[in-house]
């Protein structure tokens, strides 16, 4: 199904909360630091537990890169998107690797097993992902010498959210992200603007996944809002306060589609929400990469319109 997708975004949104996910982590506040490149060396290879199968494979960093771009975005699109989403999914899996050490509980250095690591798709790689792949090969988003949390997502609808507002981040936030305007009109209509209806006893469901015993919905509010103009809270019953972010994750985030609400109303047994955009908002737009590719930006063009301050260096050759 072409929306697969759509879907892997937002089930990498709950891996993203619980390990890092589609993006991911730590880095100081001051500003940053003049950088030195990084020495060119040999492409490393790395360990993969294919989860499919449940075997470990050792394989070459590009070609595994190439597997989770198949997985993590439409094939057919634009080269320098894709070569974009795969500077992205390099610097995540370096990331993890240095600060995580991969999958340990799997024993090795990623896994394909999207709520693990990054969605993985060997079978859809296409010359398209090839050749972005190679154009960028070895590259790694970096800030004061470290690989970053290259987080991402769908549809930013217009504008991109902070950690703390789009994922109810709970360290620091970091200094390369920040709220951006994002170009986003290509996404499909039902994603530019959205409405999703639930019943209560779903809403119910999902207030009690997050501890909340709530035994009736009479009203829900938009509470507080962050940076990008996304619900960070959201009231019920006039009293009972919860993480947004949180929320959407429990009652389904390829249902409720993000947290960049116009409106939210209580009619009979639903409750309807009304926004724009897919995803949690943080770090890259996979529309926006799609539209600044079409308009002839570099894939570092990209990758430095949705990470501010930071380095792209070649790792390897």
């Amino acid at each position: 199904m072409r929306k697969k997708w759509m879907v892997v975004l937002a089930v990498a949104l709950a891996g993203a909360l619980a390990v890092g996910g589609c993006g991911l982590f730590k880095g100081p506040q001051q500003k940053p630091a003049p950088q030195k490149q990084a020495p060119q060396g040999a492409e490393p290879q790395i360990t993969v537990y294919m989860h499919e199968t449940g075997e470990k494979k050792t394989m070459k960093m590009e070609e595994y890169i190439a597997g989770v771009v198949a997985g993590e975005m439409k094939p057919d699109w634009p080269v320098t998107a894709l070569a974009a989403q795969a500077i992205v999914a390099r610097t995540f899996t370096l990331e993890e690797i240095e600060t995580k050490g991969g999958v340990p509980e799997r024993g090795t250095q990623a896994s394909t097993d999207i709520k693990e690591f990054q969605a993985y798709n060997a079978k859809e790689v296409n010359d398209n992902i090839r050749k972005a792949v190679e154009m960028t090969r070895g590259m790694v988003a970096t800030y004061q010498g470290k690989p970053i949390r290259t987080w991402f997502h769908a549809s930013a609808g217009g504008v991109t959210a902070t950690a703390k507002e789009g994922l109810n981040f709970r360290e620091a936030e970091p200094p390369y992200i920040q709220s951006v305007q994002s170009p986003d009109d290509l996404a499909p209509a039902d994603v530019k603007n959205w409405t999703a209806s639930f019943s209560k006893a779903e809403v119910i469901a999902a207030l009690s996944k997050m501890g909340q015993r709530v035994t009736k919905v009479d009203s829900v509010e938009i509470g507080q809002k962050g940076p990008s103009g996304r619900a960070t809270g959201l009231v019920f019953n006039k009293t009972v306060q919860v993480s947004a972010p949180d929320f959407r994750v429990a009652i389904g985030s390829t249902e409720l589609k993000s947290m960049l609400l116009d409106s939210v109303a209580v009619e009979g047994d639903k409750v309807t929400f009304a926004g724009k955009g897919y995803g949690h908002g943080v770090g890259m737009s996979q529309w926006g990469a799609n539209k600044m590719a079409a308009e002839g930006k570099k894939p570092e063009d990209i990758v430095n319109h949705y990470f501010k301050g930071v380095t792209v260096e070649k790792r390897w050759q």
